[in-house]
């Protein structure tokens, strides 16, 4: 008897192709039951909803199961970004990702849980609760777009949406031991997709396989007329890179990435890494990324400034919770004082502080010139090198409340992950190894703008020699 579950988004697409969804969906259904109580990965899985056409067998998804964050828009479905704020709001149309995949014959199967409004890097900020790692119970799947990856990887879905603003698709794929793409920035339609930093965000797949994320990524893909920050760039068929050959291919370690504080299983995971694609024919050189140090600090400048305004909508108004009060204004201090969590009111604070007079040219105008030099230092090192390789995380999965009291802490996770998303060049995570102790690794690898077919190559090729994907959680 097949084990549904078990399958790749490929093969799953296959069978249904062949005897239809239905068994599929049924399988996915039953372990999402039996598992969710457990993770928490999901906040809303037993309402399916079914592609726009009825003849989904002859379509290219053909019916199968895609989970989604929940902070992507469906029409007539309740979508919070796990937020008390956004309690019972429904929006009254589709994200454009979310048309693609009902148009490509998708099922949508269940909303996934993350940090509140993608504010978090361990999927503990929710509203509903935290999210936990498949592998390890008392760790956390990592975020923001942890019940995505943990969904995926504990074989509830076969394919999950996330969003990257800073890292949120790669480093809770690294930590759950599946694959997870942020494309370049402009590649995939923002509309839709409810904002946390808007020249930052980016709609990706977290799946299984290298091959899978291709897939999807060929659905996902195009430019919107909906969307001002679309790009109009071709869209190439993502599958036909999927090569093994790296004959040639130039590899840039930035010696900036492999610093004191990092896992030492990490770095030596990564760099055996680096010597399996030397063995397959690639060229590995030694590059340097030399702002790479202020990236965190950009970050949490340039993003927070966007995150408070973005927020500035939720007042009680028109959207979600509003809290009974004597007049308007405490009507805004109440909702809001209600609605957001701990974290979601830190960045709303911090954003307005660096926005405001007297510290706007000392912070976020700086920030933003440094952004600058940071994508300078991506153009120069891509003149010498065709893909850059680094650890995803500085550590695997930590324990659920470990970083909870220390917010730097917690913003470290993101170390590596958030250079690609102030360059705004497609990167992604995939598994390369586990620790002593059984927790999944992630290698992360980056390429030039709108060149994910250079990087999913190199994905593949490395995948596909080592074939770490192929272990799975006991659960």
């Amino acid at each position: 008897m097949t084990d549904f579950c078990a399958l790749t988004l490929r093969e799953a697409i296959e069978v249904a192709k062949k005897d239809g969804a239905q068994p599929v969906l049924d399988a996915f259904a039953k372990r999402a039951a039996e598992l969710n109580p457990k993770l928490n990965a999901f906040l809303r899985f037993d309402d399916r909803i079914p592609p726009t056409r009825c003849d989904m067998g002859t379509l290219p998804l053909a019916g199968v199961p895609i989970s989604i964050k929940d902070n992507l828009c469906i029409d007539g479905r309740e979508v919070t970004c796990a937020s008390k704020i956004l309690a019972k709001h429904v929006p009254p149309y589709d994200a454009t990702v979310i048309t693609k995949l009902k148009t490509a014959g998708a099922t949508l199967f269940g909303q996934c849980n993350m940090d509140e409004f993608a504010f978090g890097s361990s999927c503990e900020t929710s509203a509903f609760g935290p999210c936990k790692n498949p592998w390890d119970l008392s760790r956390v799947p990592g975020g923001s777009s942890g019940g995505s990856a943990a969904s995926v990887a504990a074989d509830m879905t076969l394919a999950a949406l996330g969003s990257d603003t800073g890292g949120s698709i790669r480093q809770p794929a690294a930590l759950c031991g599946v694959v997870g793409v942020k494309p370049t920035y402009g590649r995939v339609s923002r509309y839709g997709l409810i904002a946390f930093g808007s020249s930052f965000d980016q709609i990706g797949p977290i799946t299984k396989t290298v091959e899978d994320s291709a897939i999807l990524l060929n659905i996902l893909c195009g430019h919107d007329s909906k969307d001002s920050t679309s790009s109009p760039e071709k869209v190439p068929d993502f599958t036909q890179a999927l090569k093994r050959d790296v004959k040639g291919l130039r590899i840039g370690l930035p010696k900036e990435y492999f610093i004191a504080g990092i896992d030492p299983e990490v770095e030596k995971s990564v760099r055996a890494a680096a010597e399996i694609y030397k063995k397959l024919g690639a060229e590995i050189k030694t590059i340097s990324l030399p702002h790479t140090e202020h990236s965190v600090a950009v970050y949490y400048i340039v993003a927070v400034a966007e995150a408070s305004s973005n927020l500035g909508r939720f007042d009680g108004v028109e959207y979600g919770l509003r809290v009974p009060s004597k007049d308007l204004r405490e009507m805004y201090f109440e909702t809001r004082d209600q609605g957001f969590g701990q974290e979601a009111k830190r960045r709303i604070l911090l954003g307005t502080f660096v926005l405001s007079a007297g510290y706007y040219e000392a912070y976020y105008l700086k920030g933003q010139k440094v952004r600058t030099l940071i994508r300078q230092d991506f153009e120069k090192a891509f003149k010498e090198v065709d893909v850059i390789l680094s650890p995803t995380s500085p550590t695997p999965a930590f324990k659920i409340g470990e970083k909870a009291a220390d917010p730097i802490a917690m913003y470290l996770s993101d170390i590596f992950t958030i250079p690609a998303n102030l360059a705004g060049i497609p990167a992604m995570s995939i598994p390369c190894g586990f620790t002593s102790g059984g927790l999944p690794i992630g290698m992360q690898l980056m390429a030039r703008p709108f060149d994910e077919s250079t990087m999913l190559r190199a994905a593949y090729a490395f995948e596909q020699e080592v074939g770490v994907y192929k272990k799975k959680p006991a659960l």
